[in-house]
């Protein structure tokens, strides 16, 4: 569907993409997902074409969209934008903002906008409505009704979702990916948000500094990071130093499973917050003790102290019953570690 080859971009002195490559395919789901400054939505922008790359190729279904000396501006490539806050006309309601754009009779036109209004499940009474007088929500579902009217080949999204509420947001965010999925539009959505990008996504790109650390479907990138600063961006995990030795790695938490092909050596192991069940105890069954319960409803933050260990250990965690300063808890590990 789309295939980026050695994208690199520099605004004055400072280089904000390096070399960047990635395959998009037809109807597939990409987020594009990384800390503010690391080049995300410079290269929604370049993909748009409100921007021009320094150096690389953009192919989009075998047409070629910028070359060396070749650039094929925004109005031609058929790529749908949707920004952030959905940047709706304040002066035209909503059936005149879906239909912006738009060609053919006055009937067929209102033919268009009425079906994308039932696409993106707004209610016909919205029509005439401006878009103060609506809600958040539904100025994104016009916001992407207006940008699926143009027949997109590839769908963009700069963090669309990111003036909502929580409950709102994922609901939204839902309901887009369903719609695209129907539509059979490929899409690529630029957030920092992680829980955003592995919902959303069927493949996840992880941006830092100008570059793709790397890419892979959501599991993936989520239990094999390739690195510490992208395991602990991509959500909670425990990092600890190990020593390795057959295939198992011995931790501050005991014996841990690691990869058969890992070797004999020191380095240091992940676990995500998933892995570990922690169980209260009794004292002669375990030497590690809680400290300080953090507890935010369904998960809790957990301060243990443990034996031997000057620095205490801090983990989010499943709530259970029985947690409280002083009681002795034994923690039993499953699945396998990754290995930095």
């Amino acid at each position: 569907m789309l295939e980026l080859t050695s994208i690199s971009k520099s605004f004055a002195d400072v280089q904000v993409l390096v070399d960047l490559n990635l395959t998009v395919a037809p109807g597939s789901r990409t987020a594009i997902v990384g800390p503010s400054g690391s080049g995300k939505t410079t290269l929604l922008r370049i993909l748009a074409g409100f921007e021009t790359p320094d150096t690389g190729r953009i192919v989009m279904q075998g047409r070629m969209l910028f070359d060396e000396g070749l650039f094929v501006p925004a109005h031609q490539r058929g790529i749908g934008f949707v920004p952030q806050e959905g940047a709706l006309f304040p002066h035209l309601n909503v059936v005149d903002n879906i239909a912006w754009g738009l060609s053919g009779t006055r009937q067929e036109k209102k033919q268009r906008v009425m079906a994308l209004m039932e696409m993106v499940s707004l209610d016909r009474e919205l029509a005439t409505h401006w878009p103060h007088e609506i809600s958040g929500g539904q100025q994104q579902r016009v916001a992407l009704a207006r940008a699926l009217a143009q027949r997109p080949s590839l769908m963009l999204l700069d963090e669309p979702f990111s003036a909502l509420d929580t409950g709102l947001r994922a609901m939204t965010r839902k309901a887009t990916a369903d719609l695209l999925a129907e539509a059979g539009v490929a899409s690529i959505l630029v957030t920092h948000d992680q829980n955003e990008a592995l919902s959303f996504a069927t493949q996840v790109a992880v941006m830092r500094a100008g570059r793709f650390t790397q890419v892979g479907t959501p599991f993936e990138v989520y239990t094999q990071p390739v690195d510490e600063e992208t395991a602990l961006f991509l959500g909670d995990a425990l990092v600890l130093p190990a020593q390795f030795s057959a295939g198992r790695a011995r931790c501050l938490l005991g014996e841990v499973l690691t990869d058969p092909a890992q070797g004999k050596g020191q380095g240091r192991v992940m676990l995500r917050p998933e892995q570990l069940v922690i169980t209260p105890c009794s004292p002669h069954e375990s030497v590690i003790s809680i400290i300080d319960v953090d507890f935010t409803g369904h998960l809790s933050t957990l301060t243990l102290a443990i034996p031997g260990e000057a620095v205490p250990l801090t983990l989010k965690t499943v709530s259970q019953a029985g947690w409280h300063p002083g009681a002795s808890v034994r923690i039993d590990i499953t699945g396998k570690a990754q290995v930095f």
